[in-house]
């Protein structure tokens, strides 16, 4: 028990590959786009390239929208694993904007001046702090597993609130503060310590097997 308790969980951090909605500047939330024929070159350049570099993971965790588990089955296909599917990782509720382009939502809806954290977006749907504390359980609950080598397969907007758990930042007023960059099947790399609570940010936005990526 001692020794599991010292080991570090090793956690890679992965936003999906380019979907329909991504080409067509949409606002995804929880509505369901199917990969691009790009987002499925990128998933494949990705699991080659880890094949290539011998990455191992022991588990494969992933959001269940059609996006993302396109993504972690094309990965999880290469590497010879299985794919858990939590609800937790799912992208943000974004309520009424659901499924609009950019422009649309522009048009269509008012835009207070001032917003806080705990604001829905959409009018119905997840607001920043409500995004946070989703972010957290799904941390938490990783972290009540046995120490080992995840992959979880998420979304951008998800996994930016993942990242400001770890590192201690609550969402601000008026969207401001820090932002992570995860461009589509671009990672983050993360090493655990549950012993120290510390934690260790190895990658950011690593998406050297597709250049192109935003």
């Amino acid at each position: 028990m001692n020794e599991i308790r010292y080991q570090p969980f090793q956690i890679t951090l992965l936003r999906h590959g380019e979907s329909v909605g991504n080409a067509e500047a949409r606002w995804q939330g929880q509505a369901e786009y199917p990969l691009t024929e790009t987002g499925r070159a990128q998933a494949r350049a990705l699991a080659k390239r880890w094949k290539h570099e011998k990455v191992i993971f022991d588990h494969i965790i992933s959001s269940p929208l059609e996006r993302t588990k396109e993504t972690a089955e094309i990965i999880a296909s290469a590497l010879g694993l299985q794919v858990e599917y939590e609800p937790l990782w799912l992208e943000r509720d974004n309520g009424e904007y659901s499924g609009l382009t950019a422009h649309e939502v522009r048009q269509n809806f008012q835009h207070p001046s001032f917003t806080t954290p705990y604001d829905a977006v959409g009018g119905d749907g997840e607001g920043d702090w409500e995004l946070f504390l989703r972010a957290g359980q799904a941390l938490h609950n990783l972290l009540k597993r046995e120490p080992a080598r995840y992959l979880i397969v998420s979304h951008g907007g998800l996994l930016n609130q993942v990242m400001h758990a770890v590192i201690g930042v609550a969402p601000q007023a008026n969207n401001a503060g820090t932002r992570f960059r995860f461009g589509n099947t671009a990672f983050a790399q993360l090493i655990y310590f549950p012993h120290q609570h510390r934690w260790a940010i190895d990658k950011l936005n690593d998406h050297a097997h597709w250049r192109e990526t935003e």
